[in-house]
């Protein structure tokens, strides 16, 4: 088949964000869209041209498409082969377990994570390096530069689709096409690294019942796969479990308010002992205990202080890692055992350095984000398997579990305030005011009564390469120790979304079972006041609490 080269003109809008790019599906469907940015990938990552490249998603509404153009567009730009997953589906962090077990060069991952799918929804495009991670910011900085330069694009012609409902070998003008069990490598990996024998013996005992939220993404084959299947869950464990373009009208975000299916079950009176729930993509996870939920920073600490018991990481523990808006739970457990710990921007790429060089074995962000050094990407499926792995030791409950450990290091008590929906310029604007009046902060009073102790911008300096990151987000610090972040998020399509992260610590085991709104009502109301919320968003409350 014939090489077409096409003429293209750029667009001025596709920056990847923390996850690469994310736009909705009408906007990647305008024509050239799509195929500038894949070109602009192909012109800059050159480890494809000769190298392996892994293909898949999440399932989302235009992935077909979006295949087909990357198949074709892939064999015109010289790449060596593709492993794409039946059906095209592919997680998150498979991806990133198939690219390091098979020594591929990269992965091109579409999806836009926990965000809504279907023809009105959003899309998305990743690229993932040859350590299984995101690409760096290096990176994707040379990919945008590149795609403002694009004049066009390379294209085989139309050629015979690749059936992607059956496993096996197919070509594309010559290139080397198979299509692969997106299941396996991750199957294989995670038998590497937790105790099979003793996750079954949980489900065999008959007193242990748990319930798995796939939400209708891409999770639902893999726990059927590694839950019913391996561990001998009883069939009907894993809910939604059919992966649908458009997540079933759902919004595949694994939180309290989204998981409305999990939540019910797991505050019923017949409850199950455990529940987990995980995104469109499979990297997030929530935990649930019978009538009680576990925060993301409280999950991520519970699993630092319980990782050494697990076989695949026995032994070799010495550093982790937590984003700067997770709470501090985390390095309270890495001091109390004498890990190192980090703190990063937000985004799992901030961890790569970290991870590659052996600095630290486990990673977490508040946003349900956890994983280790298996993979270079945070894993919902993993956390699922850590955290029964916990329970098959210590044959406790979720919450007697939880409460432990806030006995034994204290609570942090921690919430996420959005406010969605907000402009850009509304955003920008809220933020750069604080900017202008950061260095005037220390000392100031709020009227629910907490002083600014101090206020800063953070910024990170990888200690592995000496990259520095800037303006990630305003840090505010309080003289009744509680701490507050704000931040834009940049994970949506449209618009911005102003987060607000909330965090006191509370050490008297009497309180630990108070409301935490309300314990954190002065530590929200300062941040509002500080930031001056209202007059720059006219929003009084946020529009959703975690």
């Amino acid at each position: 088949m014939a090489i077409i080269e096409e003429v293209s003109t750029p667009f001025d809008d596709q920056r990847p964000g923390t996850s690469g790019l994310r736009k909705t599906v009408e906007q990647f469907s305008q024509p050239r869209y799509l195929e500038n940015f894949i070109q602009a990938i192909f012109d800059t990552c050159t480890e494809l041209q000769g190298g392996t490249l892994v293909l898949g998603g999440d399932g989302r509404y235009y992935s077909e498409t979006a295949i087909d153009t990357i198949l074709r567009m892939a064999a015109a730009n010289g790449v060596g082969r593709v492993l794409v997953g039946r059906e095209g589906l592919f997680s998150t962090p498979a991806v990133s377990a198939t690219i390091r077990r098979r020594g591929a060069a990269g992965g091109i991952l579409l999806t836009a994570s926990h965000n809504p799918g279907g023809p009105e929804g959003d899309f998305g495009v990743k690229y993932n390096v040859a350590n299984g991670g995101p690409a760096p910011e290096q990176v994707t900085e040379a990919i945008f530069a590149r795609s403002r330069e694009i004049t066009g694009y390379r294209i085989v012609q139309a050629f015979a689709a690749v059936d992607l409902a059956r496993e096996g070998a197919a070509e594309v003008d010559g290139m080397p096409v198979e299509v692969i069990d997106p299941v396996a490598d991750y199957r294989a990996l995670m038998a590497e690294l937790f105790d099979f024998d003793a996750l079954r013996a949980l489900f065999r005992s008959g007193t242990f019942t748990m319930v798995f939220d796939a939400m209708h993404a891409v999770t639902g084959p893999y726990a059927k796969a590694l839950l019913e299947e391996e561990l001998g869950a009883p069939a009907g464990t894993v809910i939604n479990g059919e992966p649908r373009p458009d997540f079933a009208g759902g919004h595949p975000d694994p939180n309290p308010i989204h998981a409305r299916d999990l939540m019910e079950r797991m505050y019923r009176h017949d409850a199950p002992d455990f529940g987990a729930a995980s995104d469109g993509d499979g990297d997030r996870n929530m935990i649930v205990g019978r009538h009680f939920f576990v925060n993301p920073s409280d999950s991520l600490a519970v699993i630092a202080d319980h990782l050494d018991t697990i076989p695949g990481y026995r032994g070799r523990v010495t550093g982790v890692a937590r984003s700067m808006p997770t709470s501090r739970a985390v390095v309270r457990v890495a001091e109390a055992r004498g890990y190192d710990h980090y703190e990063t921007p937000t985004g799992w790429k901030f961890f790569g350095n970290l991870l590659d060089a052996g600095r630290v074995q486990l990673c977490g962000e508040e946003s349900f984000g956890t994983s280790s050094d298996h993979v270079r990407e945070k894993d919902g499926l993993w956390a699922v398997l850590a955290w029964l792995s916990i329970l098959a030791g210590r044959r406790e409950s979720v919450e007697a579990v939880v409460r432990a450990h806030w006995t034994a290091y204290g609570r942090d008590l921690y919430s996420r305030h959005d406010y969605e929906g907000l402009t850009k310029d509304q955003g920008e604007r809220l933020m750069a005011n604080l900017r202008d009046k950061l260095s005037g902060l220390r000392g100031t009073a709020t009227r629910p009564g907490p002083r600014v102790s101090d206020a800063d911008e953070f910024a990170y300096t990888d200690p592995v390469d000496g990259h520095t990151t800037s303006g990630q987000g305003f840090r505010l610090w309080f003289d009744n120790g509680a701490r507050a972040v704000l931040r834009l998020s940049g994970t949506g399509t449209s618009g911005a979304t102003l987060r607000a992260y909330l965090e006191k610590w509370q050490g008297d085991t009497l309180k630990h079972n108070d409301d935490v709104q309300e314990l954190l009502a002065d530590v929200a109301e300062a941040a509002r006041e500080v930031a001056e919320v209202e007059a720059f968003t006219g929003r009084r409350e946020p529009s959703l609490v975690v």
